[in-house]
């Protein structure tokens, strides 16, 4: 019997969201880095992709919500360069 790819993406979801969340409570990982943002988008694609054929609209809506943040946090890490003038500051 072949591997179902919808699970296994998933379940390869899952991970990348428990290695990302398990290097960030190692502190091997910086909750701000690109690296953490990028596995987390990662991460929600893969489950969010799963669940168009196993559907469950919550869990659909949560995937969305965290692609969302994730994109928030890649375009403002992008947009913060090291020693750029950050907002409010003169």
């Amino acid at each position: 019997m072949e591997p179902d790819i919808f699970n296994v993406l998933g379940f390869t979801g899952t991970f990348l969201y428990l290695l990302a969340y398990g290097l960030l409570c190692r502190q091997s990982l910086s909750g701000d880095s690109l690296t953490y943002v990028v596995m987390n988008l990662l991460a929600a694609s893969l489950v969010c992709f799963s669940l168009l054929k196993y559907w469950n609209a919550p869990a659909f809506a949560i995937q969305v919500a965290w692609i969302a943040i994730s994109l928030y946090g890649i375009i403002r890490r992008l947009r913060t360069r090291p020693g750029a003038e950050k907002p409010g500051e003169a």
